[in-house]
């Protein structure tokens, strides 16, 4: 039995964004930009970003940033990189901002987290540092300082 040809045409559509949100998920320290990414799976930009806001709660490009911070998160809390090498690392061509988009997102600046997160996680298995730490853009950053006691 086949369903209808709104319900096939919809399941196509959510396997376009899919592969959007996957090739965010791989490439995200390569320059990417909404236009290409729709031009990669044949929509406009303003389609592209409307529907994938529907499907996974916030647009391409907020996404694509969240996935930066949260690596740069895991590369500051090794502490061998400074934050301007880790500002390119993941992705950003602009310290200011990365560290905007940091803060945003983590509640503290990226030096702040890096001098903070050297100890404070050690002992617990990176699954569990990576899902406790892991960026929320949807929730205001806290201003009573980190989250990492």
């Amino acid at each position: 039995m086949t369903g209808t040809p709104a319900t096939e045409q919809r399941l196509r559509d959510l396997a376009r964004l899919r592969r959007v949100r996957d090739r965010i998920d791989r490439d995200y320290a390569q320059p990417l930009d909404v236009e290409a990414l729709a031009r990669g799976v044949h929509l406009s930009a303003g389609h592209l970003s409307r529907e994938f806001r529907l499907a996974y709660g916030e647009p391409p490009y907020a996404y694509l940033m969240t996935r930066r911070i949260e690596r740069a998160m895991a590369l500051l809390r090794r502490g061998d990189l400074s934050v301007t090498e880790v500002c390119f690392a993941v992705g950003c061509s602009s310290l200011g901002t990365f560290s905007t988009r940091f803060t945003e997102l983590v509640g503290v600046p990226p030096s702040t987290y890096r001098r903070d997160a050297a100890g404070a996680w050690a002992g617990l298995p990176s699954c569990v540092v990576k899902h406790v730490t892991r960026p929320v853009r949807n929730r205001e950053a806290s201003s009573s300082g980190p989250r990492l006691a």
